[in-house]
């Protein structure tokens, strides 16, 4: 269960992989790891696969997120569930069965996410907002880490508060992609708790006063809103 406030979840995709158990125990203060899988289809990359996962679980006790930008997470997705994934995030392009995905992660003991990229409107949520328990506005195009973030993505989370507080719904609100302290604030102020970081966590040489600033920057977004 995530923890009150705003919280933050290091992407091993900007992690030293030679030094993998060292680099997640840097982050063992953050409330997920960020696992993201590339299937070099629905996303002009390759990363993990299920063993990766797996392996990771066996190092630490951070819970995982894992993030399929795949072009058939329904067959990919009890891979991820067998192998320990905590949270099962599925990109709502890539399936015409949302909610019956959705139900086939809960039904495997995890949580079920959705994302979508920044082309898609928060509208396409309106049939599935109320089966899943976190929504992942891509805040970049998805498929390579280090990109700038795209300013138009705080109308959009804007829009899916709107569309929550309307159906009286609360899923994990999180973003991805060029995320900082610089736009922890902004994010936040529109509406997203958890935020995804890499090189913004793993480039500092202290990750726990990166993941601490990241997540002090967003706290005050909370305030501003507020």
């Amino acid at each position: 269960m995530l923890e009150p406030g705003v919280q933050v979840a290091p992407s091993i995709l900007s992690a030293d992989l030679g030094r993998l158990a060292d680099e997640l125990a840097s982050i063992g203060g953050a409330s997920y790891v960020h696992f993201d899988v590339m299937d070099g289809h629905f996303v002009p990359n390759l990363t993990f696969g299920p063993g990766v996962l797996a392996a990771v679980k066996g190092a630490t006790r951070v819970p995982v997120d894992a993030h399929l930008m795949v072009s058939n997470p329904d067959q990919m997705v009890p891979a991820y569930l067998d192998a320990g994934a905590d949270v099962v995030t599925f990109h709502y392009e890539a399936t015409a069965h949302a909610s019956r995905l959705a139900s086939l992660v809960r039904e495997g003991g995890a949580k079920a996410g959705i994302a979508i990229n920044p082309g898609t409107p928060v509208s396409a949520l309106d049939a599935i907002i109320e089966d899943v328990d976190l929504v992942l506005v891509m805040t970049v195009n998805p498929g390579f880490g280090g990109q700038k973030f795209i300013p138009g993505s705080l109308r959009k989370l804007r829009q899916l508060k709107a569309m929550c507080d309307e159906r009286r719904v609360s899923p994990i609100v999180e973003v991805d992609g060029g995320i900082s302290p610089a736009t922890a604030a902004g994010v936040c102020a529109a509406g997203a708790r958890l935020l995804v970081a890499g090189s913004a966590v793993f480039g500092k040489p202290d990750r726990a006063d990166a993941i601490r600033k990241i997540a002090e920057a967003g706290e005050a977004g909370r305030a501003r809103r507020a």
